[in-house]
C-alpha cells in the first residue's frame, strides 16, 4: 500500500464521518456509538412498514402502539449517559 492510497482512504473516511453522523469519529466513546446504533435501528423499524408489522405481530400489539414504543425508546435508547471523568 502506497502513501497516496492511505491518504485517499483517510480522506474518504473523513468525508463519510462529516456527511453521516452514525459513522463515528476518533473522539466518539462507546456509549455515544451504542446510542447511534440503537437510534438508527429504531428509526429503520419505524420507517419500514413490513418490519414494524412484524414486531407488532410478534409482541401482539397494534402497529401504532409499536411505532409509539419505538419512538419513545429513541429518546434514551441506552439509558442515562455515564458520568464524565474529569481529567
Amino acid at each position: 500500500m502506497q502513501a497516496s492510497d492511505r491518504f485517499n482512504i483517510n480522506s474518504q473516511l473523513e468525508h463519510l464521518q462529516a456527511k453521516y453522523v452514525g459513522t463515528g469519529h476518533a473522539d466518539l466513546n462507546r456509549f455515544e456509538w451504542a446510542v447511534n446504533i440503537q437510534r438508527d435501528s429504531y428509526a429503520s423499524y419505524v420507517g419500514h412498514y413490513p418490519m414494524l408489522a412484524y414486531f407488532a405481530i410478534a409482541e401482539n400489539e397494534s402497529i401504532g402502539r409499536e411505532r409509539y414504543n419505538f419512538m419513545q425508546k429513541m429518546l434514551l435508547p441506552c439509558g442515562l449517559p455515564p458520568d464524565k471523568e474529569e481529567d
